[in-house]
C-alpha cells in the first residue's frame, strides 16, 4: 500500500531542485552524486557520477566544485539529505538547518503525501486480512516480509472471533522491533541493533467474519 520516501528513492527530485536553485546548496554542497566521496587528489581525473536526469552512471572529469559535500549521502537507512535528515517528506521543521551552517533543509522536504486508494468493496476479506500502519521504528528493522511472518504467526494462534488478537499482534510487532535488552543495548534475535526510534503500530482489520474495527 505504500513505499518509503527516502533520500535514495527521491534522489532525482532532490537533485533537480538543487540544480534549478543552486543557492539552496550554497558553497557547501553539490547536487551531483558520486559512488563515494570525491577526494582532492582526484581533481582532473575521471570519476563515475550521476545527476538529476540520470538513472545510471557516467564519467566526468572532477572539478573543484565536485569536492563539495554531496546533497545526498549514505546508503539505505543511513542515507541523509544535506547530511542532516533521513526523510524527504514531512510537516514542520521549518527552522531546521544544516549543522554549523545557515542553509535551510526545509526546501528539500515535500509536504505532499502519497495517496493510495484501496476499495474494500472490490475484494473479499477474511479475519486474517489486516493493514499494518507503523512508524519508522517498525520499518527501520523490519521488511514487509518480516512483518507478514509475524502477522501470520500471531493471528494463527488466536480464534478468528477473538478481538484481542489484533492488540496482541500490535504488541508483538512493537516488542519485536525493540528487541531484547542486553549489555550491548537492545538487540534483535539476529544480534543486530533493535530500533532506537519511536515504535507505534496500528493493526487495522479489513473485514470478514470475526473482524473488529
Amino acid at each position: 500500500m505504500s513505499r518509503e520516501f527516502t533520500p535514495e528513492t527521491e534522489r532525482q527530485r532532490l537533485q533537480l531542485l538543487g540544480f534549478l536553485k543552486p543557492e539552496l546548496l550554497g558553497s557547501e554542497f553539490t547536487h551531483l552524486q558520486f559512488p563515494r566521496r570525491v577526494q582532492p587528489k582526484e581533481l582532473g581525473q575521471r570519476v563515475l557520477y550521476r545527476d538529476q536526469s540520470m538513472t545510471g552512471w557516467a564519467y566526468k572529469k572532477i572539478e573543484l566544485e565536485d569536492l563539495r559535500f554531496p546533497l545526498i549521502c549514505g546508503e539505505g537507512k543511513k542515507a541523509r539529505v544535506m547530511a542532516t535528515i533521513g526523510v524527504t517528506r514531512g510537516l514542520g521543521d521549518h527552522n531546521l538547518k544544516v549543522c554549523s551552517s545557515t542553509l535551510p533543509v526545509k526546501p528539500f522536504l515535500s509536504c505532499f503525501p502519497e495517496v493510495q486508494v484501496y476499495d474494500l468493496t472490490q475484494y473479499e476479506h477474511c479475519p486474517d486480512d489486516v493493514l499494518i500502519l507503523g512508524t519508522d521504528g517498525l520499518w527501520d528493522v523490519n521488511s514487509d516480509k518480516d512483518v507478514a511472518v509475524t502477522v501470520d504467526k500471531v493471528l494463527s494462534s488466536y480464534e478468528p472471533n477473538d478481538p484481542s488478537r489484533y492488540t496482541a499482534l500490535a504488541q508483538a510487532l512493537v516488542l519485536g522491533a525493540r528487541g531484547i535488552s542486553r549489555e550491548q543495548g537492545w538487540r534483535l534475535p539476529n544480534n543486530k541493533m533493535g530500533s532506537v526510534d519511536d515504535i507505534s503500530v496500528f493493526v487495522i482489520p479489513l473485514g470478514g467474519p470475526g473482524s473488529y474495527t
